[in-house]
């Protein structure tokens, strides 16, 4: 950051636009793309129906949104429901980046093969919590979160609950035991045989939420070996290739953020900074002002009494 600090406020602000606008397209590619491929054109979303119609100069697709439900909202009513929910301002920062998860996740919450499972819970608090970390209030931080869930018509209660079951469970665990849930009872071993035997049949509904899940479980694990997490695919059927690379975006995107917050903090104390030193002469010639005024009251005074003497 050092070389930074010669930037001018506008230079900042502008490399900050970017660093958001770099953000925002990473985040974009994050989770619109499916688990085998990456959108590589500019595309542009229409909705109906609770479908998604994605549209290019260069070529045209359909992407069509199966919900569980016949009555699955729309996502401009999700994200309606979300800013009724949730009505003062977000910084940009973090409202480009939400916006487009909301948007995302609604697609995924609305497939038909869609089934909510507390690792996806795990992995979506994970990601939640990194965006929002150095948000400037604690206590809406939180509000966002919950209103965000209950656009989705699910209970941000439950992922919290689940999330932390998941990481209890996780830091209690070694190399050995969290490939081998399927030899073990108990609550969360229960819910990764379930999850296995649904891949196993191919019912079941991959996400990258799910894939930063398990990278979290490994955290937890102080799991450091490169085997662990093919064991553990291996163990839960799913396709490892799809979640290294999945890893690896989530990662850079981490990465983008962290680097868009530092120019955003830099730039606001930069302009604090020149706040301050404008209002520095405001002050002193308030100041000079007073004492004249209290100058010219005495004299007035001493040439008042001085007539009446």
């Amino acid at each position: 950051m050092a070389a930074l600090t010669s930037l001018s406020f506008s230079s900042s602000f502008t490399q900050c636009c970017e660093r958001k606008a770099t953000v925002s397209s990473s985040t974009h590619r994050f989770f619109v793309s499916s688990s085998s491929e990456v959108f590589g054109f500019r595309t542009i979303f229409s909705y109906h129906y609770g479908g998604v119609r994605a549209s290019s100069s260069s070529s045209k697709m359909v992407v069509q949104c199966m919900s569980s439900a016949t009555d699955a909202p729309t996502v401009s009513e999700t994200k309606l429901n979300f800013l009724k929910a949730y009505k003062r301002p977000i910084p940009s920062i973090y409202n480009t980046v939400l916006q487009e998860l909301i948007v995302q996740q609604h697609l995924m919450r609305y497939k038909r093969s869609y089934r909510y499972d507390p690792v996806f819970a795990l992995g979506f608090v994970t990601v939640y919590d990194q965006l929002m970390e150095g948000y400037p209030s604690d206590e809406d931080r939180d509000a966002i979160f919950k209103a965000y869930i209950n656009a989705l018509n699910e209970d941000p209660e439950q992922y919290r609950k689940d999330a932390q079951k998941l990481e209890e469970w996780a830091r209690a665990q070694n190399l050995t035991s969290l490939v081998e849930f399927s030899s073990k009872d108990g609550e969360i071993e229960g819910i990764l045989k379930d999850i296995a035997e649904r891949a196993g049949k191919g019912d079941f509904s991959y996400s990258r939420f799910f894939a930063v899940g398990l990278f979290r479980l490994l955290e937890l694990t102080n799991a450091t070996e490169p085997t662990i997490l093919e064991k553990l695919c291996a163990a839960l059927n799913i396709n490892k290739k799809s979640v290294d690379r999945d890893l690896d975006v989530y990662r850079n995107l981490l990465s983008k953020l962290v680097q868009a917050k530092e120019l955003l903090k830099e730039y606001v104390d930069r302009e604090k900074k020149k706040r301050e030193e404008r209002a520095e002469p405001q002050k002193a010639n308030e100041t000079i002002t007073k004492c004249q005024g209290q100058q010219l009251s005495g004299q007035q005074l001493w040439s008042y009494e001085n007539d009446i003497y």
